[in-house]
């Protein structure tokens, strides 16, 4: 994972983000998060704390890197 990925993160997010910043961050909605995380199918390991659901700013880093590289293989042909 990317260094710079997870500067941006730690920075912006401290080390740990909540189901509202994983929203705000990924342009999904919490409850579309919670549902995805509830059947298993939420690709970003999350772990409960005190009653709330986070995630690691390293799982999180790892996550919109591979997004990235699957973006960069495939080709976009202009119409």
């Amino acid at each position: 994972m990317s260094l710079l990925t997870q500067a941006y993160l730690l920075d912006n997010y401290g080390p740990r983000l909540n189901v509202q910043q994983l929203s705000k961050l990924l342009d999904i909605a919490e409850g579309t998060i919670r549902n995805q995380i509830s059947a298993g199918a939420f690709p970003i390991k999350t772990y409960v704390d005190g009653g709330r659901r986070f995630a690691s700013y390293q799982a999180v880093a790892e996550h919109l890197d591979a997004m990235d590289a699957s973006v960069r293989g495939h080709q976009f042909r202009a119409a």
